[in-house]
């Protein structure tokens, strides 16, 4: 049997298991998806010298944390800062774990559709490794974006008070790459400045469970367009199957 998983700090929300638990059944693959709870990255050293799995995912807050625990990155994961995919390499005695990043071409698959591949003036909403990702996208589709945080950590972020001038210039693109409005706290919500939302807006949450966040419903009832995230964590799931694949086929 082979062994996969999801390493992070509150899974109960996780779609991880229930789709790839389906994917091997349906599939027919011997191999058995795990949620591994972690409460600090210093846990993580003993998973990843566990020579029983075969590739592992990385949920928030560990996806910038857990670089300094990898032997190597992918270009994408290393430009972005940021892993959600970790895959082991075995030749010999030699134990290689690299660390990679899907949620940056899911999301910008995701957005091209969302947005009918015309270019918007996009807002993200966090500083985590989620906002890193669509950070990324956007700077490599060339698109006007700005990342807004509660508290001003760099002076690439402005903070949720600047967000009405912001909005009033012309932005109409939000991405929600925070936690807030996920499964069980649902009533949590981006302070944002609800009444410049309006028909002109797009919003897009990352968050999926619930599939309507109050994110969204703010956003329908002022008639924004919206979309969750659950396409788009489908999307990185598939390309985290296809890496672990790939790799599995190199070491034979």
């Amino acid at each position: 049997m082979e062994y996969y998983g999801l390493i992070g700090k509150k899974l109960v929300h996780s779609f991880s298991k229930g789709y790839f638990s389906d994917k091997f059944k349906n599939s027919r693959i011997d191999a058995q998806y795990d949620l591994i709870e972690i409460q600090v990255i210093d846990e993580i050293e003993e998973i990843l010298s566990d020579s029983k799995y075969s590739g592992l995912n990385v949920t928030i807050p560990f996806k910038q944390q857990i670089i300094p625990f990898l032997d190597e990155l992918s270009p994408e994961a290393e430009d972005i800062g940021a892993v959600n995919t970790i895959s082991f390499s075995r030749d010999g005695k030699t134990f290689l774990r690299k660390g990679w990043n899907t949620d940056a071409p899911a999301f910008e698959s995701e957005i091209l559709e969302f947005t009918g591949n015309k270019p918007a003036q996009a807002i993200i909403l966090g500083s985590g490794g989620a906002a890193l990702a669509a950070e990324s996208v956007f700077r490599n589709l060339g698109w006007d974006y700005l990342m807004a945080s509660r508290n001003k950590s760099s002076c690439n972020i402005i903070t949720y008070k600047d967000l009405p001038e912001v909005l009033l210039n012309g932005y109409a693109l939000l991405v929600n790459a925070t936690p807030l409005g996920m499964y069980p706290d649902v009533d949590s919500i981006p302070d944002i400045p609800w009444h410049l939302i309006d028909d002109k807006c797009l919003l897009f949450d990352m968050v999926y469970n619930p599939e309507t966040t109050r994110f969204l419903a703010e956003g329908k009832k002022r008639g924004a367009a919206v979309r969750n995230g659950l396409g788009m964590l489908t999307k990185q799931a598939e390309l985290a199957w296809k890496i672990w694949q790939s790799n599995k086929s190199q070491e034979k």
